[in-house]
């Protein structure tokens, strides 16, 4: 199945891809079949095209994503609707693909949070491989204040961005963090005016584009396995994949010109 493209818009520009949940009057919520087809349409398209070297995310409007739809929650439509089991098998089904996809992105996702990330807005954000955030922005775990939890991996994810006990005072309370705070967190790893946001997740973009392909497809395989496995396991991925890098055309390339002290031509071979 084929989702609308207007729900999430894609725009290349060089090596570099946005990604734009583009639902501003709704404050881009992301619960909804729509939009998770289509992020997960975009994360095969990126892991399959060697071109895609970084991703940019951001939201439309006021909002990076106000996260669930609330109104469908109230109407009980939608991924909210049926009896428990239904309800089990929806999430499955439904917004649960997003963590599974964007986990296995092989490209680095930066999240240029322009405004509220809340609920699953939050979760979303922390997806990302690194954050950079808008002084109107603030962050929420907050489905407790709905009388739910994190059922979209917010448990999993969230400790791993600012640790346990921050992660448990943000999803016990519902509270709001501000911009400020999430980079003393380290949550976000700058906060910058609104109008700044795009450019300066952009010129991150383009420092990490600059290196080869293939090389930042493994390292973020590394760091990912990092997060589930042991030492000796991670080891013996790096040696085999340290292995393959060294039989690239790239590895050549860039040895090359750290020699004569020059820009890197990479092709993804």
């Amino acid at each position: 199945m084929s989702a609308s493209q207007d729900v999430v818009l894609a725009e290349r520009d060089g090596h570099v891809v946005t990604w734009t949940i583009n639902l501003p009057e709704a404050r881009n919520p992301i619960s909804g079949d729509d939009v998770v087809e289509r992020l997960v349409e975009l994360v095969e398209a990126a892991n399959d095209d060697v071109e895609t070297r970084v991703v940019v995310l951001t939201g439309a409007g006021s909002a990076f994503s106000a996260g669930g739809n609330v109104k469908d929650m109230v109407d009980r439509t939608g991924m909210f609707a049926g009896a428990p089991h239904a309800l089990r098998d929806g999430y499955r089904r439904g917004i649960q693909r997003l963590p599974k996809a964007i986990f296995h992105c092989e490209v680095p996702i930066i999240a240029a949070v322009n405004g509220p990330a809340v609920g699953a807005g939050c979760d979303l954000a922390m997806m990302c491989d690194m954050r950079v955030a808008s002084t109107k922005a603030f962050f929420a775990e907050s489905f407790v204040k709905l009388g739910i939890i994190p059922g979209d991996g917010g448990a999993w994810l969230l400790p791993r961005a600012i640790g346990a006990a921050r992660a448990a005072e943000m999803a016990f309370t519902g509270d709001r963090v501000d911009a400020a705070t999430a980079l003393d967190w380290g949550m976000v790893s700058q906060v910058v005016e609104p109008e700044q946001l795009l450019g300066t997740a952009r010129a991150l973009a383009d420092r990490v584009a600059v290196n080869p392909p293939h090389a930042l497809r493994m390292t973020k395989k590394l760091l990912r396995e990092g997060q589930r496995v042991d030492l000796d396991t991670l080891l013996e991925l790096s040696a085999s994949l340290q292995a393959l890098s060294h039989h690239t055309e790239d590895h050549r390339e860039a040895l090359a010109a750290f020699m004569e002290r020059r820009p890197g031509n990479f092709t993804g071979n």
